[in-house]
């Protein structure tokens, strides 16, 4: 039977490589993103390379209109095998002496109740078959944020947390859970793009490097953790001191 994968947060980033690493080993896609246009682009090409896919555009803010989606995504698969969760929320970091409750509520939304409520909509089915991955993303302020880089870190932790949780409950019953941290930028990814445009600037705190990473390599390890399922974390790239 063939396996599908639904990738929320499928931009050109990460979310294009992990379909394509996925759609290798015979994954249908199912790519969610706010922007309709991009996504039909990617299952285009994604069809040139011999890989099933279908555009479901949605704003995972929007967390009532997240049990429909999943509805739509199992109606066209037949269901969700894999969730590879990894959305990139607007704003930047602000020191943790500035952080207001205004500043992480919408943060909260994208990094940790969307998830959470996508996790609700597909576990029946997972648990059911006895079987499935779950796959978050995130970048690793999530496990230790440097000073100057508070706000996404914090919504993020919380939902590192409860990852670590799904998977202590879940693994028994063959369902698998489990988290990336990445620290650095994404290469290709629309924010390493503006990045290099000049369009948006980081300003990091003294001593603090960006390092680049090939999402390529992260969708590599992505498949391995939802393969071998051997650890509940990884954190890249490799020496970031996390």
């Amino acid at each position: 039977m063939t396996k599908t994968i639904a990738i929320f947060g499928a931009g050109p980033g990460l979310g294009t490589s992990v379909a394509r690493r996925f759609g290798r080993e015979g994954y249908r896609v199912a790519l969610v993103g706010r922007r309709p246009e991009p996504l039909e682009a990617l299952v285009v090409t994604l069809a040139a390379e011999g890989v099933e896919a279908a555009a479901f555009p949605a704003d995972l803010r929007d967390l009532g209109s997240i049990p429909a989606l999943v509805a739509a995504i199992t109606d066209r698969f037949g269901s969700i095998d894999v969730v590879e969760y990894a959305p990139v929320a607007e704003g930047g970091f602000v020191p943790a002496a500035e952080l207001t409750a205004e500043a992480l509520r919408p943060l909260l939304d994208i990094y940790l109740l969307a998830p959470v409520e996508v996790v609700r909509a597909v576990l029946p089915q997972m648990l059911e078959r006895g079987d499935g991955a779950i796959l978050l993303g995130h970048g690793a302020s999530a496990v230790l944020p440097p000073p100057g880089m508070s706000g996404p870190g914090q919504a993020m932790g919380a939902a590192r947390n409860w990852i670590h949780g799904l998977h202590a409950e879940l693994a028994p019953r063959g369902v698998y859970a489990g988290t990336i941290a990445i620290a650095a930028m994404i290469e290709r990814s629309a924010a390493h793009d503006a990045l290099r445009s000049g369009a948006i600037t980081i300003d990091l705190p003294d001593g603090v490097e960006l390092p680049t990473v090939d999402p390529d390599g992260l969708a590599d390890t992505l498949w391995a953790m939802a393969a071998t399922r051997d650890r509940v974390e990884t954190v890249l790239p490799e020496g970031a001191g996390f």
